[in-house]
């Protein structure tokens, strides 16, 4: 408990006594200090008992003395002892007067009593309550780093934090979710914190921040967690007053601990990103059993199961190109989370999947290679949903309210606002890998050209292929091949390009298509000659048919986006 001027006047040694403020004796003393400066507020920080023998000060008359009062109150000095029998005989009246009227206690220190006895009360005290603090704050870390080390980890972690400090504590994940609260109430606190959180995780760590309760009920810390640039989580404690020494102590111990426990080292980090590669590697090679005899503990599960693969690239947002294609057997390096060219949105897409996997279980397998990521995720599990929603969440922010290059939203779905774009195989097993692979490119590239944040390849499948026909490639080749045959049309000797159309509508039945267009079958006849003529190329191949009819639908109204 921190010294107070009641304690000093319960001192039996200094027999001080109680002149004025006798209502105020409860108030902390951080120091004792003897100053005989008319104006000793600059040298004061506050909590002070200031000692004086008014050897300059007028303490007589009424008009200084209540300035001097006035000012020493108001700097925030906690009391002020009076030497009695040195430059007066007696306290004076005027002193005594303004004391009691701004409410600043005042002592009088017999002559018996040196200042310095009252200073090394204080000091003594001062240490003392040092002393205390730093010894619970040690035997707080012991009892923690127990928890920590205990078979419930982080969850026991917090719930003694949270009896150290009276109040509560939460575990936030990557991705901002609430992993962990105690007691128990505190999950629904935390929860209400998740914008605070984004905010605070968009900051290059190590980061803090201070959160008030808009009902005052309780005062927010929050405190990243981990070692490199981007946050491992972050730690939110709840208390009704600000932390003091031993609850500070407790509160870094717990930072340390968790970062402990939420960052893997980085050699495990860099084997597991070596294995996961392999794995992969592996299985788009059509080597399935090696790929599961590598994987063993840590990915063999994910292929006991269908799972999916996923691969993912940003999509700049000022229209610049998007990243070459990889190649069909990847060579992964580097990590989701860090190292050199790491791109945000798929930090953060990684995060969210390797959070919810986490959460529920499950393996995950993540390679970032050449500004792409490649995932493969359990099918129907918590991660694959969990790059659905974070999927969803960027194209609904981008979609409503686009915004520059390179800047970050506040939320902790999808708090970057570059642009993402992502192909979602069928599910398949470790024989079909490298099948799996491509019908996640194909949806990928599906996705890149409408404009969409995720295509599933079961879309694609399902779906017409026109509108694949929108690609800008497709429609150069279309206008190409059909360009002559609409130079002619344009001159007004014919109109083989609808003839051409209703043709190829009809499979080649003359009467039928001759009828469609309101002429003799011969004159059709003869329009499919001139085509023939013009485009060099025979209608009776069925590669000619295909690609005229699909070059008459690239460049008609009926190309779907």
């Amino acid at each position: 408990m921190p010294h107070t001027l009641a304690s000093l006047v319960n001192h039996t040694a200094l027999k001080l006594t109680v002149l004025a403020g006798e209502d105020r004796l409860d108030a902390p003393v951080r120091w004792a200090h003897a100053s005989e400066l008319i104006d000793p507020v600059p040298y004061m920080e506050g909590g002070e008992l200031l000692l004086i023998t008014a050897l300059k000060l007028d303490a007589e008359d009424p008009e200084t003395a209540d300035r001097y009062v006035r000012r020493v109150a108001e700097a925030g000095v906690v009391g002020l002892g009076f030497a009695v029998g040195v430059n007066y005989e007696g306290v004076p009246e005027a002193l005594v007067e303004a004391a009691r009227r701004h409410h600043l206690p005042l002592l009088g220190v017999p002559r018996r009593t040196p200042f310095i006895a009252i200073s090394k009360a204080v000091s003594a005290s001062v240490a003392a309550d040092q002393y205390r603090a730093v010894t619970a704050g040690f035997e707080a870390q012991r009892e923690l780093t127990r928890a920590a080390l205990g078979a419930e980890g982080p969850a026991e972690l917090l719930a003694r934090l949270a009896s150290h400090l009276d109040g509560w504590a939460a575990l936030y994940d990557a991705s901002g979710a609430v992993v962990a609260a105690a007691p128990e109430w505190a999950a629904r606190r935390a929860a209400r914190l998740a914008e605070d959180v984004a905010r605070l995780r968009e900051r290059p760590a190590p980061a803090s921040s201070v959160v008030s309760d808009t009902d005052g009920d309780d005062r927010v810390e929050l405190q990243t967690l981990g070692t490199g640039r981007r946050a491992r989580g972050v730690l939110a404690v709840g208390t009704g007053a600000p932390l003091g020494t031993a609850e500070r102590y407790a509160v870094h111990s717990a930072v340390a601990l968790l970062t402990l426990t939420t960052e893997r080292s980085r050699a495990l980090q860099d084997a597991e990103q070596r294995l996961g590669a392999a794995v992969l590697k592996m299985l788009l090679a059509g080597e399935p059993d090696h790929a599961r005899a590598v994987a063993g503990r840590l990915y063999g599960g994910l292929l006991d199961a269908p799972f999916r693969m996923v691969v993912a690239e940003p999509v700049p947002s000022d229209d610049q190109p998007s990243p070459a294609k990889l190649p069909s057997a990847p060579e992964p390096a580097g990590s989701p989370s860090s190292g050199a060219g790491a791109v945000p949105v798929l930090d953060a897409l990684a995060d969210a999947m390797e959070s919810a996997a986490a959460r529920s279980g499950e393996a995950v397998l993540a390679v970032p290679d050449a500004g792409r990521l490649i995932v493969l995720v359990t099918d129907g599990g918590a991660a694959a949903d969990a790059c659905t929603a974070f999927a969803a969440a960027a194209e609904a922010r981008l979609g409503a309210a686009p915004r520059p290059r390179g800047r970050t939203s506040r939320t902790g779905a999808a708090r970057e606002t570059e642009g993402l774009a992502v192909g979602l195989s069928a599910p398949t097993g470790p024989m079909a890998a490298a099948n799996a692979y491509r019908q996640a490119e194909q949806a990928l590239s599906v996705a890149r050209r409408r404009g969409r944040a995720l295509v599933e390849h079961e879309d694609v499948a399902a779906g017409s292929v026109l509108p694949l026909l929108a690609d800008d490639a497709v429609r150069a080749f279309a206008d190409g091949l059909l360009r002559a045959l609409r130079e002619h049309d344009a001159t007004g000797r014919g109109d083989l390009v609808a003839s051409l159309r209703a043709w190829l509508a009809r499979h080649g039945q003359w009467d039928a298509a001759a009828a469609d267009l309101g002429v003799h079958r011969h004159t059709l006849r003869y329009r499919m000659r001139r085509v023939e003529e013009i485009l060099g190329r025979s209608l009776d191949d069925p590669d000619v048919r295909m690609e005229l009819w699909l070059a008459l639908k690239a460049t008609s109204s009926q190309v779907g986006e």
